[in-house]
């Protein structure tokens, strides 16, 4: 137990570092591989759209004894479609078949309540046409195109655009990611998992500006000092806001790890199921992301600019004079610039910085 605390705090006083921008591209190949993986599942598999999509019957049985597999067979058997079937929380039954119309849909019904032994007045039929679907996947698409659009507009203005691009590219990836687990495994894609699709955007945008704002804090007149390129600078911030994101993704995990497993497996839930299911695996994604993608990415895209090449230039410059001497980095009090930066770093991130007497790529 103690040494769990005392890893707890060194990492909380950004003592335990990894170095996240030098192994980016580990991490690139991993989400590539992933989104690769994701895409062909789409492509070969597509998804399983729920009865709002497709259109079709839902019916509604009350409590009854009999089991889901045999309750199964019998709509099958009765459409001549397939069909998914829920047990809810009361011990009642809940029936989906695509694909019938409404002549078609009083049959099934008739059918069902003698199969079931219910009488046909207590079983609920609605009937969902193909048209509802159609509209509530425009207006997601919509709405997620304008969230983009405002995401990329408040990240240029409040940061930089580089960081807004990034901040794009790791919200596609969570989408990407998402959406073809959903493919993989099958799971039913509803009205409920569009809403929770939507709603991991604005966990996974969270992560990222919080590693962002930390990272713009820490870079204030980086070309001042020559201790540390932007990618030292980048992996710091990470570092130093890594166990909050942590805290973050597993306080924000566990509630819906609930909902997931209590409300839907336990109480057959079946909208909150949905909704639960797409919110548990994107903030996984989403916090994923925020650490191995975005900021990594910013690094990148920054270090193409004139004026960070120079300034890697000048800190590989120093590091080289300093190993030649046998020197820290950090025992030079010549560089009086450094204050600024300086300040804002880890006293223990520094020092293993000029021990190793490498730039973030791991390059010399």
């Amino acid at each position: 137990m103690a040494k769990r605390d005392s890893f707890s705090a060194r990492l909380n006083r950004g003592e335990v570092v990894y170095d996240f921008i030098g192994n980016r591209r580990i991490w690139y190949g991993i989400s590539v591989l992933i989104t690769i993986t994701a895409i062909a599942a789409l492509a070969v598999r597509g998804l399983n759209m729920g009865i709002e999509f497709q259109g079709g019957a839902v019916f509604t049985t009350p409590k009854t004894e009999v089991s889901v597999s045999q309750a199964q067979d019998y709509a099958e058997e009765a459409s001549g479609h397939d069909a998914i079937v829920q047990k809810l929380g009361g011990g009642e039954l809940r029936i989906q078949v695509g694909g019938v119309d409404t002549a078609k849909s009083d049959q099934i019904r008739e059918d069902l309540a003698k199969d079931l032994n219910i009488p046909e007045s207590r079983i609920a039929a609605e009937l969902v046409g193909p048209s509802w679907g159609e509209q509530i996947a425009t207006k997601a698409w919509t709405g997620l195109g304008v969230f983009m659009i405002l995401v990329v507009i408040y990240l240029a203005i409040a940061f930089e655009w580089r960081m807004a691009v990034a901040a794009l590219v790791a919200l596609i990836h969570d989408l990407t990611i998402t959406v073809g687990i959903y493919s993989l495994v099958g799971f039913e894609v509803t009205v409920g998992t569009v809403i929770g699709l939507l709603t991991i955007l604005g966990y996974s945008l969270y992560d990222t500006v919080v590693v962002f704002d930390s990272l713009k804090e820490q870079t204030k007149g980086i070309t001042k000092q020559t201790r540390h390129t932007y990618s030292d600078l980048a992996n710091i911030s990470i570092n130093s806001t890594l166990i909050r994101s942590i805290n973050t993704t597993v306080v924000a995990l566990l509630p819906v790890a609930g909902l997931l497993f209590i409300g839907g497996g336990v109480l057959g839930a079946g909208m909150l199921n949905d909704i639960s299911l797409s919110l548990f695996v994107g903030l996984a994604a989403g916090a994923y992301s925020s650490i191995f993608i975005a900021t990594p990415l910013v690094a990148d895209l920054k270090e193409r600019e004139p004026a960070m090449k120079a300034l890697k230039k000048r800190v590989l410059a120093r590091r080289a004079a300093a190993a030649a001497k046998g020197e820290s980095v950090d025992a030079d009090p010549s560089d009086e610039s450094d204050d600024s930066v300086e300040d804002a770093v880890p006293a223990a991130v520094v020092g293993q910085r000029g021990r190793r007497g490498r730039s973030s790529d791991g390059r010399r």
